[in-house]
């Protein structure tokens, strides 16, 4: 069966053979544009359409049997529902009249179709914009990224060269106390000096006068010899 079969088989239920083209091309544009963006679509009970992603690998040539390399890819592809099988092996017997019943799905369970394509659609669209905005703001964060840097190596350098500056202050206020304090230790140790020379000076004077005590007992001795002596 084809399109144009399929379109007669259910002209008469939609009402005229328009309307039931219409139908057909609706139908079939909702499942292609969804599975073509990435959406699955399943319909219970009848089967299911995803988009498969097929990575690189090697093949061979049928007719010559020489290795190809095929490319990644991605097709179509369709999954029976169970209700579909069951019909198809024959455990279940398909109605001579009427519709095929097929269990019917539970409300919100269908997926795919216009509207779910188009909230996923936007959904899409909005992580774009997310992804694109990130991008953007990049190049703005690494700008002030590096004129932070730029700015504390300014600062290092100014607190350096300051520090630099400061090293020759401290030393003149170095050698300063170390003169004042040589200064003061010399000034300290001649006055210490002055003043043990002061007491030293009255002791030796003292011991100064007492020696004539001696040449006088001298003196008196050696008269008492002479005396002696004569005697």
């Amino acid at each position: 069966m084809n399109k144009a079969q399929l379109v007669e088989a259910i002209a008469d239920k939609m009402g005229g053979r328009q309307q039931a083209a219409d139908a057909v091309d609706h139908v079939l544009d909702a499942i292609v544009r969804a599975v073509v963006s990435g959406d699955r679509v399943s319909v219970t009970g009848f089967g299911s359409f995803e988009k498969v992603d097929r990575p690189a690998r090697y093949a061979r040539n049928p007719q010559t049997g020489e290795r190809v390399r095929v490319k990644k890819t991605s097709v179509p592809r369709f999954r029976a529902g169970q209700g579909f099988k069951d019909l198809v092996s024959g455990s279940k017997k398909l109605p001579k009249g009427g519709e095929v019943s097929v269990k019917k799905a539970p409300k919100g369970s269908l997926t795919g179709g216009a509207s779910a394509t188009v909230k996923k659609a936007a959904a899409k669209k909005a992580t774009t914009a997310k992804k694109a905005a990130a991008k953007k703001a990049m190049p703005a964060k690494k700008a002030t990224t590096a004129a932070a840097k730029k700015t504390t190596a300014a600062a290092k350098k100014a607190t350096t060269a300051a520090a630099k500056k400061a090293t020759p202050a401290k030393k003149a206020t170095t050698a300063a106390a170390k003169k004042t304090t040589a200064a003061a230790k010399k000034a300290t140790t001649a006055a210490a000096k002055k003043t043990v020379a002061k007491k030293t000076a009255p002791a030796k004077k003292a011991t100064a006068k007492k020696a004539p005590a001696k040449k006088t007992t001298a003196r008196k001795t050696t008269a008492a010899k002479k005396t002696a002596a004569k005697k």
